[in-house]
């Protein structure tokens, strides 16, 4: 059984980690807060510039405009996953590398990744093809960089340098809840020509061109999104991996100070018991 001055370290030991994970949480809820307002602000956006591209689209003959809308034989995939430069987010990361694996698993294509996050970079860097390292985009996060080099990944998929781009990411529910998704970014989804719109449109100078620049922004955007989506998903996966850690170990506290009660009576009976005995002995002797 342990002493009672190894109890009396431990419960200092683990009060020490419940501060630490108890602000932890609280960093973690302040910039939720900041990142849930930023990706709640873009997606009613990266909705209607989508739902513009389609009534567009609908009408227009969509054939030589954009090599961005034009399926082609899958030979190699980029593969643009999110996770983020930190652990101690629960299965945050690992969700999404897992993820990542699966899709690579289950393809014959050659594949290459460009990382946002240092655990995925981490993770991948010895056994896969690195197109890209992004993990620096956290320290300054804004469209203008996820602009920059999604440039870059346009110019090699009109290079055919790749068939296929997915990105890979969390995607934010609440604050308890992120879930992994995986979606195509090039070539880009088009709506059907029918012939028709849901939204009367002035074209000027006209359809063709218009489609020319809402394309790459909507492609842009759509990466911009997931990483948005990606930053309040792990501010949420480490607000509550904090609190059950605090929890945890303010039970665990618990029980060894309850230990420690019983170990420290246990001490005194028997110091008792040692006195009463030897009292005992001296009076017989």
């Amino acid at each position: 059984m342990a002493n009672l001055k190894e109890i009396r370290a431990r419960i200092t030991s683990i009060s020490s980690t419940m501060q630490i994970t108890s602000a932890m949480k609280m960093v973690s809820a302040a910039k939720l807060k900041k990142a849930t307002d930023a990706i709640v602000m873009l997606r009613p956006y990266s909705e209607k510039l989508q739902e513009i591209i389609e009534n567009v689209s609908s009408t227009t003959d969509m054939e030589g405009i954009s090599t961005f809308t034009v399926e082609r034989e899958v030979k190699k995939i980029l593969y643009i996953v999110v996770t983020s430069n930190k652990g101690l987010a629960g299965a945050f990361n690992s969700s999404v590398i897992k993820e990542l694996n699966s899709a690579i698993s289950n393809t014959n294509h050659e594949v290459e990744i460009l990382a946002v996050g240092k655990k995925v970079y981490d993770s991948v860097r010895r056994t896969r093809t690195v197109y890209e390292n992004q993990s620096a985009i956290f320290d300054g996060m804004g469209f203008n960089i996820v602009s920059n080099f999604m440039e870059r990944v346009m110019q090699s998929y009109k290079e055919g340098a790749f068939d296929q781009v997915h990105v890979i990411y969390n995607k934010f529910l609440n604050a308890a809840t992120q879930e992994v998704h995986s979606e195509q970014v090039l070539p880009i989804a088009m709506g059907e020509n029918k012939g028709e719109v849901n939204t009367d449109y002035l074209f000027e100078p006209n359809a063709a061109e218009i489609l020319n620049v809402l394309i790459p922004k909507s492609i842009k955007t759509q990466v911009y999104k997931a990483i948005l989506d990606s930053v309040a998903s792990e501010h949420g996966a480490r607000m509550t991996a904090m609190h059950k850690a605090t929890d945890n170990a303010e039970a665990l506290r618990n029980d060894l100070k309850i230990f420690y009660n019983k170990a420290r009576q246990a001490a005194i009976t028997n110091e008792i018991l040692e006195i009463v005995g030897g009292a005992e002995a001296l009076k017989n002797s």
